[in-house]
This record gives C-alpha cells, sequence and structure tokens, in this order.
C-alpha cells in the first residue's frame, strides 16, 4: 500500500517515514518499555477515553479498518480531533475504500495507506458541499444558504 496524505484539500504520495509503531495495547500494558515509539496504532475496538494524556507524545495515529464496512474507526478519529484535541497524524490502515476517503478526512483523518492516488483525488473532488458538520472546517450547506438568505 501507498502512503497517501492530506496537505491543503489535495491529497498525494508520501515518503514512508519509518515509524517505531506500538499497538494501544502494548503502550497501556508499559508505556516506559516504548518510549522510542513514534506512532502509536488503535484497533477499532479500543476506547480512547483514558489516553488523552498520551497521544500527544506521538506524532502519528493509526487507526484499524479490519473491513471496509466496520466505520468505528471514524468516530474515533472524531473524538481524537474534536474532544482530545489531537492535532498530529491520523492515518487510516486496512479496508479503506475509494468511497470513503471523503468521510474519512471530514472525521480528521489526513493520511491514507490506499494505492491509487488519482482515485484518491477524483474522490475527494466529487462532492463539493457538506449537510452535516464534521471535524473539518467545511459549513454545511444549510448554514451557508441561511448566511446567503441573511445577506440578501
Amino acid at each position: 500500500m501507498k502512503l497517501l496524505k492530506l496537505s491543503n484539500g489535495r491529497i498525494s504520495p508520501a515518503l514512508e517515514a519509518s515509524l517505531q509503531e506500538v499497538s494501544l495495547s502494548e503502550w497501556r500494558e508499559n508505556p516506559t518499555a516504548h518510549a522510542d515509539a513514534t506512532a502509536l496504532v488503535i484497533s477499532n475496538d479500543a476506547s480512547l477515553v483514558d489516553i488523552a494524556q498520551d497521544i500527544s507524545g506521538f506524532d502519528v495515529i493509526i487507526l484499524e479498518f479490519p473491513q471496509f464496512k466496520d466505520g468505528r474507526a471514524y468516530s474515533q478519529a472524531r473524538l481524537l480531533r474534536e474532544r482530545l484535541s489531537y492535532t498530529g497524524e491520523i492515518r487510516a490502515r486496512g479496508g479503506v475504500l475509494r468511497d470513503q476517503l471523503l468521510f474519512m478526512t471530514r472525521c480528521g483523518f489526513n493520511a491514507f495507506e490506499f494505492d491509487d492516488v488519482g482515485a484518491a483525488e477524483e474522490a475527494l473532488r466529487e462532492f463539493t458541499f457538506a449537510y452535516q458538520p464534521a471535524a473539518d472546517s467545511a459549513a454545511p450547506i444549510w448554514r451557508q444558504r441561511l448566511a446567503h438568505a441573511r445577506a440578501a
């Protein structure tokens, strides 16, 4: 899989920097043994409530999608961005499909393990309006229409 990163609304291939990965369960068992870890790998069934203090020490958080139809990692990404104020890289790994990339970016993902750069770019351009607020800063279409009506 290629590593793709989102920057300024564009997605592009990135060089894979060597990461020292540690799973959340290993980290919880013995954080001092993994002090050199730069990436935290979190399974989609893990609770993030008690790791708020720990996540700032990681450059990358990798959220796993064991199957494309299991969307629990979307909620984890939103929690990381909105409640835990994580500003680093959130990477999607596993069953990542083209049709999910836009929604992943809206939830806070900014890196993906995905093979087709062209398909990824096209997926992000496919929709121009959002219907609900999310972790990104895109104003929902109803809010844009309301602002337009007030200005008229």
